[in-house]
């Protein structure tokens, strides 16, 4: 059993002071593109053994990652055995969500592999013990995030800006040091969490009307950890004439397109001129997609 895990880019994201128990509360509008990790499942022969295997060499393949995580999370029978291995396509540690997905469509996965029939709600309770983004990707492709990212409203997709163009820089931006920063520079207002804005208006914009509504309170702190990422987001605006944002907490940057042949064009472009990757995909991919595939691997 084969399965594709999409990737995500934070749309929009506001970002209020700390909670009492430390956490940040978030508004943020979240949807999946179509850069997809892929996810193998077979039978292993050991009785109740969970085992991974990577693509990538510098993720672990232990308890530290959160497919063997999400694994042991859903086991109900202690004779429950699977073999996982994960083709690794979404950059880890850029804001993309990757190991969200790749947790959350595990569940989704194994509650077919083991026959558990459980409900998307059920599974999204368990999702959210792992972390506060994987809830989201049970119930996408679009959709409202409030809490810790927890509390999952699905909303309509955009109808005319359908596609992303991903900027890859080579740069680490470690999510708890972003966080730290924001603090430290006194960022967030509670009204900025709690006032949501017209998201279905927002849905029908062509992508040079919603690109200037777009904000994420996380890019000060982030472009304030490391300049080159603030330095390239502006070289690159010059070069596409639109607004650049980042994805989450960072380093991922990206611009939205109407039509795929003007997000793949200016990704050439700027690739060539700015020597980083770039990656067209499409927003709100299929749902069909993202299910269970057998067979050859494909995208």
């Amino acid at each position: 059993m084969y399965i594709l895990a999409p990737s995500k880019i934070n749309l929009h994201l506001r970002v209020g002071p700390p909670r009492a128990d430390g956490f940040h509360p978030l508004l943020t509008w979240m949807t999946t593109i179509g850069l997809f990790d892929k996810i193998a499942l077979e039978q292993n022969p050991v009785s109740g053994q969970i085992a991974m295997t990577c693509t990538d060499p510098s993720l672990p393949c232990d308890d530290r990652n959160l497919v063997v995580k999400a694994a042991k999370l859903l086991r109900q029978r202690p004779t429950d055995s699977v073999s996982i291995h994960l083709e690794k396509n979404i950059p880890h540690g850029g804001g993309l969500g990757g190991g969200s997905s790749d947790a959350a469509f595990t569940l989704k996965a194994l509650n077919q592999f083991w026959q558990l029939q459980k409900t998307d709600n059920e599974l999204a309770i368990l999702a959210a013990k792992l972390g506060s983004d994987i809830p989201f990707f049970l119930f996408g492709p679009s959709s409202v995030c409030k809490g810790r990212g927890e509390i999952v409203r699905p909303i309509t997709s955009s109808s005319i800006a359908k596609w992303v163009l991903l900027i890859l820089p080579e740069i680490s931006m470690p999510t708890p040091a972003v966080y730290r920063q924001f603090d430290a520079m006194g960022a967030g207002n509670q009204s900025d969490v709690e006032i949501e804005p017209d998201w279905n208006q927002w849905a029908t914009l062509p992508s040079l009307e919603l690109l200037p509504k777009l904000v994420n309170d996380l890019e000060p702190p982030s472009f304030a950890i490391d300049q080159r990422l603030s330095l390239l987001r502006n070289e690159i605006e010059k070069t596409v004439q639109r607004p650049v944002r980042m994805s989450g907490s960072g380093s991922s940057l990206f611009t939205l397109f109407d039509r795929q042949i003007d997000a793949v064009t200016t990704g050439w472009t700027v690739q060539k001129r700015h020597l980083v990757n770039t990656v067209a995909c499409q927003i709100a991919p299929d749902p069909k997609q993202q299910g269970t595939v057998s067979g050859d691997r494909h995208n």
